[in-house]
């Protein structure tokens, strides 16, 4: 009696794409802590930290933007979604109106900054969990 057995691997994404994909989250989250420090003392230094935090994920994002651009691609990311990069972009752009926004007077960044900066870290989630979820070409369905 013989059996086969075929064996379908679930595909992550690339180690160093999820470096950059999972930067992202504590770095937004960081900056919407710290923008809602500010929202609650009122002391300076919690915006500076919310916008160095910005300027962190944004990297962070472009880097996981271009890897997801690159995997899109490469034969092994066919079936990777458009949401995901979607999702990215969203993200990314969005966060960059959130440090312009931040590179106001501090006074001026409020409520603006404290709500892209919900919409920021809640979009990096997001993209951070489908990014991680999402089955590659020749995966087990």
């Amino acid at each position: 009696m013989t059996t086969i057995v075929e064996q379908t691997y679930r595909r992550t994404i690339h180690p160093l794409h999820a470096v950059f994909l999972a930067g992202t989250i504590p770095l937004f989250l960081g900056a919407l802590l710290s923008d809602l420090g500010y929202w609650l003392s009122y002391q300076v230094q919690w915006n500076i930290f919310a916008s160095w935090l910005i300027a962190g994920g944004l990297v962070f994002g472009a880097l996981a933007l271009l890897s997801a651009i690159i995997g899109l691609f490469s034969a092994a990311g066919r079936g990777r979604g458009f949401v995901y990069i979607l999702l990215l972009l969203a993200m990314w752009i969005l966060g960059f109106i959130n440090a312009v926004v931040h590179a106001r007077d501090a006074w001026a960044t409020m409520p603006a900054g404290l709500v892209l900066s919900v919409i920021v870290a809640v979009l990096a989630c997001a993209a951070t969990g489908i990014g991680f979820s999402v089955r590659r070409a020749g995966a087990a369905k």
